[in-house]
């Protein structure tokens, strides 16, 4: 199964439990971990633990530790650098005021952020570092932390695998079913960054008034 040039499913098979863990947790928590394909290599992770190549139990208990302590490094991080790399006035990158309005915006949100922000790519590998940034409430963070990586790491796991034993020759729709999955993880995004564009607009007209 190619995935932009490389067979994901040999990829898979070659990293292995500790290779999976590794890359779900730099997805989830580090700045270099927002290109790889974290859904997709879950869900396909579950389908060949339906073939026997992974133990069904296992392997979502491995990805959903993963997930969580991969969000749990990137608050720490967010909590312990990320003020210095904010409050800098007149940055060409940042402004002095982007901490408080990133904790204010966690304050009110962040519970939600952190959870949803598992099913869109690149924003679940910042989510949990602003919200080290924004110096949110850590038990609350955790609490969403592990529910987020229970319904994303072990649902789409187990999603992979119930497929997997249900359907006949499934491997044979499994780029589409890939290629849907990356759609819906990525049309969230699409849409929100389309509504904030019109508002945009909409501000811009009211001031041209």
């Amino acid at each position: 199964m190619e995935y932009f040039g490389f067979d994901l499913i040999e990829a898979i098979k070659t990293v292995g439990y500790a290779g999976l863990f590794a890359i779900v947790f730099a997805e989830t928590g580090l700045f270099l971990g927002f290109f790889l394909p974290g859904d997709s290599l879950i869900f396909v992770a579950g389908f060949l633990a339906s073939q026997g190549f992974f133990h069904p139990v296992l392997l979502p208990v491995i990805l959903f530790v993963a997930a969580v302590t991969g969000n749990m490094a990137g608050y720490e991080f967010g909590r312990r650098v990320g003020p210095k790399l904010f409050s800098r006035e007149d940055s060409l990158l940042f402004r002095k005021d982007h901490v408080t309005k990133t904790k204010k915006f966690y304050d009110k949100y962040g519970g939600k952020t952190v959870m949803i922000a598992r099913f869109v790519p690149i924003v679940r590998t910042f989510a949990p570092i602003l919200a080290g940034v924004a110096e949110m409430k850590y038990m609350v963070f955790l609490a969403y932390n592990i529910a987020g990586a229970a319904i994303w790491a072990v649902g789409l796991t187990v999603l992979g695998y119930f497929l997997g034993t249900r359907i006949p020759d499934i491997d044979k729709y499994l780029l589409p079913i890939v290629l849907v999955i990356i759609v819906v993880s990525v049309l969230p995004g699409v849409i929100h960054l389309w509504r904030d564009r019109q508002e945009m607009k909409r501000e811009q007209a009211e001031k041209g008034k």
